[in-house]
C-alpha cells in the first residue's frame, strides 16, 4: 500500500454563467436600492444600458485587458485524501470536559486564545452510573498499518479511543504516545488490511499567502473541508515554550482538532490545534501545528512511547535594545541573554556564564528565549551543540554536551517503567473510619475498604466503581480492611479470570465484574489510599 499521493490539477475551468432565477432576481430587488441612476437590472444581473440621446465623442470607462483570473478548484484533491482522514471518538472521564477548553497539561492560554476543543456531546446518566461525555476531535492515518496522529488534547483524559475511517467503520485505538509539550498524539488501529495513508510535507517551504485546505470533524460534522490562505509563520501564542505556529485563515472550529492542513499538492504541512477567538467560533485566526515538528514528536513517540530532548541548563531573556547598548551588542537587539545557569548543568559545564549573549545554536540564529528553546530541544540529549556566545562585547564558540530535559518521561503512553506485568485495576483505597462511616451512612460495626479514588481510563472505571463505594468482599472472601483488600485482589488476579468484588453504595449491596483480559492498555494499581 503507498500512500496518497494526490496529481497535480490544471487550472479549474471558467466557470459557467448561472441561471440565478427567482433568487437572482429578488437579490437584485433588495440591492436596488444602492444601484446608481442609469443602471438597470438585466437579464442576468446588472448591465449599464446605452443612451442613444448621450455624446459618442465623450470620454468612455477603461476596458482592462488581461488574463482571466481564477480561483482554486480543490474537488479532485478532496477526492483523493478524504480516505486517510479520520475522526476520532474519545469517551472522558466525568467533568473532563471543562479542562477541554485551554487548560490541563500545557496549561491556560492567553485572553481570547483558544484550544481547539473536541466537540463534547454529554449523554444521559442513568441511575447510580457515571456520566459519560463523549469528545469527537479528528485525525490523519501516516501509515499502512494504521498509525492516526492527532492531538494530545484530543485523547488526554479518555478513558477509551476510537476511530471511525472515512468509509464509517469504527475501530478501537490505542495510544501509543502522547507529548503535552506540542499536544501531538499518536493512536493505532487495526482495520485487518493495509490502509490509505498521507504523508507529512515540509512545513518549512510554505510561506504566507499560500492556498492551504483544512479537513477535520468540527461540531461532530465528518468530511468538513474549508480552505484559506497562510496568514504568518512562527506564531507564539503562549500555549508552550516550543511553540511554532503555522497561522492561516482557513475557518477551523471545535472538533477540527487534530485534523490534517493540506498544501495545494496533497501534502500535510500542519496539525490543526488552536483558534484566536473572542467567541469561541472561528473568526479567521487559527493556528496549525507544523509537520516538520509533527514529524520529530511522532517518530519518538512510535519508537519509545515518550519525548526526550535536549537540555543545557539556562534561564534565558529577550535582548532589548537598551540591553544591546549597555551590552556592546551593536544596533542588533536580538539572542538571549543568559539570566541563570543552572548549576553542575550543562552550560555550567562548558563555561557558559549570566551576562553572556547567546546568539547561534549550531549556526541557527537564536533571536529570543523562545528560538533557544527550540533549538536546544531539538538536538539529541547525549550529543554535542555549539553555541554562538556574545560576551563583553566578543563573540566566542562554545561546545556543550546536551543533557536530557528533566520530566520529559511524563509525556508518555501511561506505562511505567519498572511494571510487573501483573493485571491492575485501578483504585486506591482508604481506611473506614467512624468519620467516613458517618458520612456514607454506614452502622458502627460495619469493615469493609472505601474506595477513595478511581484511575480515570482503568479497568476498575470502566467497571463503574465510583469514589465512596464500600469493598467488603473479593469473590466470597471477605474483606475488613485496605491491607485485605489489596492481598485480596492480588490473588484473585493471578488465576486470570474476571474479578467479581463485592460492594455498598447507597446503603445497597451490589456486585461488580471486573474483566481484566478486556481492559484498556494502560497498567493501573490496587493499593492503600
Amino acid at each position: 500500500m503507498t500512500d496518497i499521493t494526490p496529481q497535480p490539477r490544471d487550472p479549474a475551468p471558467a466557470r459557467r454563467r448561472a441561471n440565478l432565477g427567482v433568487r437572482t432576481t429578488l437579490a437584485a430587488i433588495l440591492l436596488a436600492g444602492t444601484a446608481l441612476t442609469g443602471f438597470a437590472v438585466g437579464n442576468h444581473g446588472f448591465a449599464a444600458e446605452p443612451d442613444p440621446a448621450a455624446n459618442t465623442t465623450a470620454a468612455t470607462a477603461i476596458q482592462p485587458q488581461g488574463p482571466a483570473q481564477r480561483l482554486p478548484d480543490f474537488s479532485g484533491l478532496v477526492k483523493q485524501v478524504k480516505p486517510a482522514v479520520v475522526s476520532i471518538t474519545s469517551m472522558l472521564k466525568p467533568g473532563a470536559e471543562e479542562s477541554e477548553l485551554g487548560g490541563g497539561e500545557q496549561g491556560g492560554m492567553p485572553n481570547g486564545m483558544q484550544g481547539l476543543p473536541p466537540g463534547l456531546f454529554g449523554m444521559v446518566p442513568q441511575q447510580q452510573q457515571p456520566r459519560v461525555i463523549e469528545a469527537r476531535g479528528s485525525g490523519f492515518i501516516i501509515d499502512a498499518n494504521g498509525t492516526v496522529v492527532t492531538n494530545n488534547h484530543v485523547v488526554r483524559n479518555a478513558r477509551s479511543v476510537s476511530v471511525t475511517l472515512g468509509d464509517g467503520t469504527v475501530l478501537p485505538a490505542k495510544i501509543i504516545g502522547r507529548d503535552p509539550r506540542t499536544d501531538i498524539a499518536v493512536l493505532k488501529i487495526d482495520a485487518g488490511h493495509k490502509l490509505p495513508f498521507i504523508s507529512l510535507g515540509n512545513s518549512a517551504d510554505v510561506e504566507p499567502g499560500q492556498w492551504v485546505i483544512a479537513m477535520g470533524n468540527p461540531f461532530g460534522l465528518g468530511g468538513t473541508v474549508t480552505a484559506g490562505i497562510v496568514s504568518a509563520r512562527g506564531r507564539d501564542i503562549g500555549e508552550g515554550p516550543y511553540d511554532n505556529f503555522i497561522q492561516i485563515d482557513a475557518p477551523i472550529n471545535q472538533g477540527n482538532s487534530g485534523g490534517p492542513l493540506f498544501t495545494q499538492v496533497g501534502k500535510v504541512i500542519g496539525i490543526n490545534t488552536a483558534i484566536l477567538s473572542p467567541t469561541g467560533g472561528s473568526v479567521g485566526i487559527g493556528f496549525a501545528i507544523p509537520s516538520d515538528t509533527v514529524r520529530t514528536v511522532v517518530a519518538q513517540l512510535e519508537d519509545h512511547g515518550h519525548v526526550t530532548r535536549g537540555f543545557i541548563g539556562v534561564a534565558a531573556q529577550p535582548v532589548t535594545a537598551d540591553m544591546s547598548k549597555a551590552l556592546d551588542l551593536g544596533n542588533a537587539a536580538s539572542g538571549a541573554l543568559v539570566a541563570s545557569v543552572v548549576a553542575d548543568g550543562p552550560a555550567a559545564k562548558a563555561g557558559v556564564q549570566p551576562g553572556d549573549v547567546i546568539a547561534a545554536v549550531n549556526n541557527d540564529t537564536v533571536k529570543d528565549p523562545r528560538d533557544l528553546a527550540v533549538d536546544v530541544a531539538n538536538v539529541t540529549p547525549g550529543s554535542k551543540a555549539t553555541l554562538k556566545v556574545i560576551r563583553n562585547g566578543k563573540t566566542e564558540s562554545v561546545d556543550v554536551a546536551v543533557g536530557t530535559l528533566p520530566g520529559e518521561q511524563t509525556a508518555d503512553n501511561a506505562s511505567q517503567p519498572g511494571d510487573s506485568g501483573q493485571p491492575k485495576i485501578g483504585v486506591a483505597l482508604a481506611p473506614l473510619s467512624p468519620r467516613l462511616r458517618n458520612q456514607l451512612g454506614l452502622s458502627e460495626q460495619s469493615t469493609g475498604a472505601v474506595v477513595a479514588q478511581v484511575t480515570p481510563g482503568s479497568p476498575a472505571d470502566q467497571a463503574g466503581l465510583q469514589p465512596g463505594d464500600v469493598l467488603v468482599g473479593v469473590g466470597d472472601k471477605k474483606v475488613t480492611n485496605p491491607s485485605e483488600a489489596v492481598a485480596a485482589l492480588h490473588a484473585a488476579t493471578s488465576k486470570g479470570r474476571p474479578l467479581a468484588l463485592r460492594i455498598m453504595r447507597d446503603g445497597q449491596a451490589s456486585f461488580v465484574a471486573i474483566d481484566l483480559n478486556h481492559a484498556g492498555a494502560g497498567q493501573y494499581d490496587a493499593e492503600p489510599g
